[in-house]
């Protein structure tokens, strides 16, 4: 299972995170990414750190 980490200080709330992610972990509230479903959901593809412009979202597998 994969680890996903959202760092709320470099966060822009920009969405691309959102639409990335294939398991649909994330939602913006006010205005910052959240991991809104069970991280076993996550498939661990690193779709959302990749397009982090950021560098906001780190995944560990």
């Amino acid at each position: 299972m994969a680890t996903v980490k959202i760092d709320e200080a470099k966060c822009i709330g920009c969405g691309a995170c959102v639409d990335a992610c294939p398991a649909g972990i994330f939602e913006l509230n006010e205005n910052k990414a959240k991991i809104i479903n069970d991280m076993s959901e996550c498939l661990g593809c690193n779709a959302c750190e990749g397009v982090c412009s950021e560098g906001a979202i780190t995944v560990e597998n």
